[in-house]
């Protein structure tokens, strides 16, 4: 398996969620063992070098691979959440999207003060939804050593607005 291979496994879905948006869908990369093994293979190798204590997955996509990357690299595993989803007490953070608003919560007992964390999800856009998780982790006291993402579209310029982050990604559209 190579990057270029996992690359083409990505389906383009023209105006989705909405008009004038292609949307990567990474279905394709899941349903196959070899892309799905290959994807966290590469993610838990990147992430091993930073001894971290918990990942962080995003709602939704996140999820899929967060508990994954934390059963294998011996951490703890803690859901960002869209407004309203976790039951307990959360803190919350409002941010933008490439088209619209929203909210993100997490536990307030999600992790502790000084705990290392990954902040993990499919894909970067714009970085706003990779920034309010950051801030949410931060909040808490964590420290974020890492965003991973599988996909990253390199001509929304998400990547600067978290240029005080460490950003892995795997491919650049």
């Amino acid at each position: 398996m190579t990057l270029e291979l996992l690359k083409k496994s990505v389906r383009d879905i023209p105006d989705f969620p909405k008009k004038g948006i292609i949307f990567k869908d990474i279905t394709p990369l899941l349903q196959n063992h070899e892309t799905f093994s290959f994807i966290i293979d590469a993610l838990s190798e990147e992430l091993s070098k930073l001894k971290l204590d918990l990942i962080i997955g995003i709602e939704s996509r996140g999820f899929i691979f967060s508990p994954v990357l934390a059963y294998q690299l011996k951490a703890g595993f803690a859901p960002v959440r869209k407004q309203g989803k976790l039951p307990w007490r959360t803190h919350q953070v409002n941010y933008s999207l490439e088209y619209g608003e929203a909210v993100l919560e997490i536990h307030q007992d999600a992790l502790s003060s000084g705990m290392r964390v990954a902040v993990v999800d499919d894909l970067l856009a714009t970085g706003g939804t990779a920034e309010a998780a950051c801030r949410l982790v931060e909040k808490l006291g964590g420290k974020v050593e890492v965003i991973a993402c599988v996909i990253e579209l390199g001509f929304l310029k998400g990547r600067d607005r978290l240029s005080s982050y460490n950003v892995f990604s795997m491919l650049n559209y």
